[in-house]
């Protein structure tokens, strides 16, 4: 089942059971969904779909750390339980190794032999782990391999 189909399915079922929460954050993605397929003049296929359902999950993070400076814990609560809702819809996270795995595959395959290389590697590396790995420590375990291919 396509995630797209998977998301409807679960909206009517949040429907029949009453749960106003899952409800809300459903729509709230489907709405994204269909805002980006206007905006790209396309379907979304399912990694473009995890690339929505991350950026609302980094949405909700910085919400939850504004809210909890901001010394509001109600609305903590409420973002928490659709950052909790969110998360269940994204596939498994890679752990650190399997990204270090990964990217020193793919250092070797560019032959890139220092920093200036990468952008190269970035590419490919965020086009494998898409939805699957968080940016910035993708970037950071990329910067580690290049800066010790150079020494």
């Amino acid at each position: 089942m396509a995630l797209k189909e998977k998301l409807s399915f679960d909206l009517r079922d949040a429907l029949r059971k009453g749960d106003k929460t899952r409800c809300l954050v459903i729509r709230m993605l489907l709405a994204d969904i269909n805002n980006t397929e206007i905006e790209k003049q396309h379907p979304l296929d399912d990694g473009e779909i995890y690339a929505v359902i991350a950026k609302e999950i980094k949405q909700h993070k910085e919400s939850i750390e504004a809210f909890t400076k901001g010394k509001r814990p109600d609305l903590v609560a409420i973002e928490e339980a659709e950052l909790a809702i969110l998360t269940e819809y994204m596939p498994e996270a890679l752990s650190r190794e399997e990204i270090v795995t990964l990217a020193s595959k793919v250092i070797k395959e560019t032959g890139a032999c220092g920093i200036k290389d990468k952008g190269k590697v970035m590419s490919k590396v965020i086009a494998q782990t898409k939805g699957r790995a968080d940016g910035a420590e993708v970037n950071a375990i990329v910067t580690e391999l290049l800066t010790k291919s150079t020494l």
